[in-house]
């Protein structure tokens, strides 16, 4: 009888030590969206997690691709502008950290300005202004009469355009 209890008793204790082991699988457990959603909401309400998180995204290229993109987008829609007005020192930092990476990386710096000049060029405001600080502005106005004079067919514009006003004014 003892031999049947101490054989019992060590099949329940083996039993229960591989019933309770941990069978976490993540890829299981992200399969079902109850099981995600709560994961995530349990990163994103832990600062330290979630920094963990962005650090090991920011690791790897397509996911630091994912994230500029979305990142662009907040910045399209308005949504980065009105999180930045109620946070003036976010949007310093914002400012500054654009500042550093436009001056590290030409291409970028050339892509926000083009995008800056498609939205002034969208509105008549934008196009008045833009024309106020050109006329303005002597470094841009020799800039562009460079490009002008670089440009034959340009060039053959202005003198054209440069020869009829001159007809104009003496007809007049």
């Amino acid at each position: 009888m003892k031999l049947i209890v101490k054989t019992l008793l060590i099949i329940v204790v083996v039993g229960t030590m591989v019933s309770c082991k941990s069978t976490f699988n993540g890829t299981e457990t992200m399969e079902v969206q109850d099981n995600r959603n709560a994961l995530y909401q349990e990163i994103i309400s832990n600062p330290s997690q979630f920094n963990e998180l962005i650090g090991l995204a920011q690791q790897d290229e397509v996911a630091r691709k994912i994230m500029m993109q979305s990142h662009m987008q907040m910045m399209e829609s308005g949504k980065m502008k009105a999180m930045m007005e109620n946070n003036p020192e976010m949007k310093q930092k914002m400012k500054s950290h654009m500042q550093k990476m436009q001056e590290e990386n030409p291409e970028m710096k050339d892509k926000m300005q083009s995008k800056m000049l498609e939205k002034m060029l969208e509105s008549p405001e934008g196009r008045k202004m833009l024309l106020q600080k050109m006329y303005e502005n002597k470094e841009i106005q020799a800039e562009m009469r460079e490009k002008m004079m670089g440009n034959s067919e340009m060039k053959n514009k202005m003198k054209h355009t440069k020869e009829d006003s001159k007809e104009h004014k003496h007809n007049k």
